[in-house]
Formats: C-alpha cells, sequence, structure tokens
C-alpha cells in the first residue's frame, strides 16, 4: 500500500507538472498574439488620427486648398505607419 501511494504522488506530481506546462504554453502563444494585435493598433493609429482630423468638416483648413494637400496627407500617413513599424522591427518585436 505504501508503493501504490508513493506511484499516485509521482504520478500526480507529474500530472501537475504537466498542466503547469501546457498552461505555459498556451500562456506564450497568447501573448504573441496579443503582442502581434498591440503592435498593429499601434502601426494604426497614427494614420486614424490624421485621417480623422482631415476628415472634420472646417472651412478654415489651409491644406485644402493645397493643391498637394491630398498627396501630403496619403504620404504623412504612410510615414506615420512605417516609421513604429521599423522601430518595433528594429526592436526585435516583430
Amino acid at each position: 500500500i505504501g508503493s501504490l501511494s508513493e506511484h499516485a504522488a509521482f504520478t500526480s506530481s507529474k500530472v501537475t507538472f504537466l498542466l503547469d506546462a501546457t498552461l505555459g504554453m498556451i500562456n506564450i502563444e497568447q501573448n504573441a498574439t496579443i503582442k502581434i494585435f498591440s503592435v498593429m493598433a499601434v502601426v494604426l493609429m497614427p494614420p486614424t488620427l490624421i485621417a480623422s482630423i482631415y476628415g472634420m468638416n472646417f472651412q478654415h483648413m489651409p491644406e485644402l486648398d493645397w493643391v498637394l494637400g491630398y498627396p501630403w496627407a496619403l504620404l504623412l500617413m504612410v510615414i506615420c505607419a512605417i516609421v513604429p513599424y521599423i522601430y518595433f522591427k528594429r526592436r526585435g518585436w516583430l
């Protein structure tokens, strides 16, 4: 009976270890997924802000009278999306 009790305790500790290892692996995968979502949110935030500012219906916005106002706004959005992407890529977060 003593040997069965020891075997049951050993098996229980082994199952607990495997459960902890499995939960750890799941946690690591979830963290990687959340990291990607966070980086994408940060990358897309500046273009969204710029688009929302230019989407306001004000009558006195000097950029609206510029011939290159629209291409300038698009270029600014692209640059503001690329800069954080490059930063995250260099830091090894992607």
